[in-house]
């Protein structure tokens, strides 16, 4: 199985942020092992370096950048995928990118914490949790 992880799941695993990184922790052991396809947003990545650079030494946030690299594939941001979210009815743009490069990079679910916003996904989304439960039962 592919999946997307959204910004907010992987700053949960690196900012530790309770209560959520105990299940984010856990898909990304899954996605270390082998069992599931970790996609990042290219746009994940700049965001999580831009933050990262403004808590720590620049170095530090590309040594992090580079384990990222390591453990997931990158969902390109083409014009079709920067198109096909204008054209779309999700209301925030950043996640219709998000959305759209999952599309594009051939992930089955996005797991997000704001599902909500994912509502006109082309994409599933699910939370981490969810997720989790539905691998336990499948």
């Amino acid at each position: 199985m592919r999946i997307l992880l959204d910004t907010n799941v992987v700053l949960d695993v690196l900012q530790t942020r309770e209560p959520f990184s105990h299940h984010a922790t856990q898909i990304f052991a899954r996605i270390e092992r082998g069992g599931i396809e970790g996609v990042l947003c290219a746009t994940t990545l700049t965001s999580i370096d831009y933050l990262l650079t403004r808590a720590m030494s620049a170095q530090e946030a590309k040594s992090i950048i580079h384990r990222l690299l390591g453990l997931f594939e990158v969902a390109a941001v083409t014009r079709t995928v920067l198109e096909a979210a204008l054209a779309s009815s999700m209301p925030d743009f950043e996640d219709a990118v998000l959305a759209y490069a999952a599309n594009q990079a051939g992930a089955e679910r996005i797991i997000t914490r704001d599902t909500r916003d994912f509502r006109d996904s082309p994409i599933p989304a699910m939370d981490s949790a969810e997720f989790l439960a539905q691998l336990r039962e499948g």
